[in-house]
């Protein structure tokens, strides 16, 4: 089994979950996300979506935000860290799914 470092989970699942904002899986990873982090995440991920749409430079900022709230959140609480990586795995396979 594989030792998670939560800054690393972090890092990918900011750089999963942006993308993932700006197609059909938000609608799925906005629910997870809800559920399984809490309602102002969702509500960031809903943010990020508008972002997305209205500044189509945005990624890499986004991108930037989301890790340093992920993080926090990790350092808030610790326990989401094996939540945090599999959601950002199911959110990665949906979006590759979707693609094809």
């Amino acid at each position: 089994m594989a030792v998670r470092q939560p800054r690393r989970v972090a890092w990918e699942a900011a750089r999963i979950f942006v993308p993932a904002a700006a197609t059909e899986v938000y609608w799925w990873l906005g629910e997870a996300v809800g559920h399984y982090l809490g309602v102002m995440y969702e509500l960031k991920l809903a943010e990020t979506r508008l972002r997305l749409a209205e500044e189509p430079g945005a990624t890499p900022l986004e991108i930037i935000t989301w890790r340093i709230s992920l993080d926090e959140l990790l350092d808030e609480r610790p326990g989401e860290l094996s939540i945090l990586a599999q959601l950002a795995e199911e959110t990665a396979d949906r979006v590759r799914r979707a693609r094809t």
